[in-house]
């Protein structure tokens, strides 16, 4: 391991001038949930976590992209991203084995929002402004599925946003030609320029079987580990129907259990028939409060 604030990603060895540095961003994610029947959690099982197929998909196409402008002139290098605990580097492995030259590992031990993630992983990306030119990613996650962190990421970068791709395909350096699906079984075809942050389903590829010998080597590499940075809690919104909170009442006063019941329903008092009222808003604001306080959810009569 790398401890911690060593080795950024600025301070890595620069290649050439028109190098690039391709970046594969994964997350380490529960791949078959069980779902607690009495509270309704989660219940998260190391031996069960792992990589989505999409997420193997964006480092299978970032290597052969990475190949192709290698081949056309323009040295290209690949880096996987992984937003993940440590339970997760064993099998991070498996990247250098396939041919990838870094993996970085964000520690990421708590569930996040999908800003949050973008935000964290585009904090390690911001160094890589000059190299990293295109970010892949899966489409979506194997534990939350909303396909936001790719658009989420590319909001953080101002880069260039291309998501949900089926097909993808480089042509000449920095430029991909993509296609992605539409409702309705249509297609769109794009073509891509650098910067940019794609995003590809598990179908576009599979990540290629790497030899013994490359296995063994891959033992030897080191994974980088960065720690997630806090982020400041941001304003929670209310998603469901406000209730008033229950009121304490006295218990119902009475000699049998028939009058503590007639007391406590308030079948023989008198009640308030509803009405309807025309009123200004500072009228009507000023009715409102007066009947919270005849019902008891305030205290005190409001100011005039």
């Amino acid at each position: 391991m790398i401890p911690e604030g060593e080795d950024r990603f600025m301070n890595a060895p620069s290649a050439n001038a028109g190098s690039m540095n391709i970046v594969a961003c994964v997350k380490w994610a529960e791949l078959r949930p069980e779902i607690d029947p009495l509270h309704g959690s989660v219940e998260i099982r190391p031996r069960s976590s792992g990589i989505s197929s999409s997420d193997f998909a964006a480092v299978e196409s970032a290597l052969r992209i990475a190949e192709a402008w290698a081949q056309a002139g323009t040295p290209s290098s690949v880096t996987v991203l992984c937003a993940a605990t440590a339970d997760a580097e064993e099998s991070l492995y498996e990247f250098f084995a396939a041919g990838v030259s870094r993996v970085v590992r964000l520690d990421l031990a708590e569930q996040r929002s999908s800003a949050e993630v973008a935000e964290l992983l585009a904090a390690e990306l911001r160094p890589l402004a000059l190299d990293a030119q295109l970010v892949i990613c899966g489409d979506v996650s194997a534990d939350r599925g909303s396909g936001s962190v790719p658009a989420f990421l590319a909001h953080e970068l101002g880069s260039a946003q291309a998501l949900g791709l089926i097909e993808l395909k480089p042509t000449q350096p920095r430029h991909l030609e993509a296609t992605r699906r539409l409702d309705g079984g249509r297609r769109e075809r794009l073509i891509v320029t650098t910067p940019a942050v794609v995003s590809v389903e598990g179908s576009v590829a599979d990540l290629r079987r790497s030899s013994l010998a490359a296995t063994l080597d891959a033992k030897n590499k080191t994974i980088e580990v960065r720690s997630s940075q806090p982020i400041a809690a941001a304003e929670i919104y209310r998603l469901r129907p406000w209730r008033p909170r229950s009121r304490v009442l006295p218990p119902p006063v009475g000699e049998d259990a028939l009058s503590r019941i007639v007391e406590l329903t308030g079948a023989q008092t008198h009640s308030s028939a509803s009405r309807t009222l025309v009123l200004d808003p500072e009228q009507a604001a000023e009715a409102v409060l007066t009947q919270l306080v005849a019902w008891g959810y305030l205290e005190q009569t409001p100011p005039a």
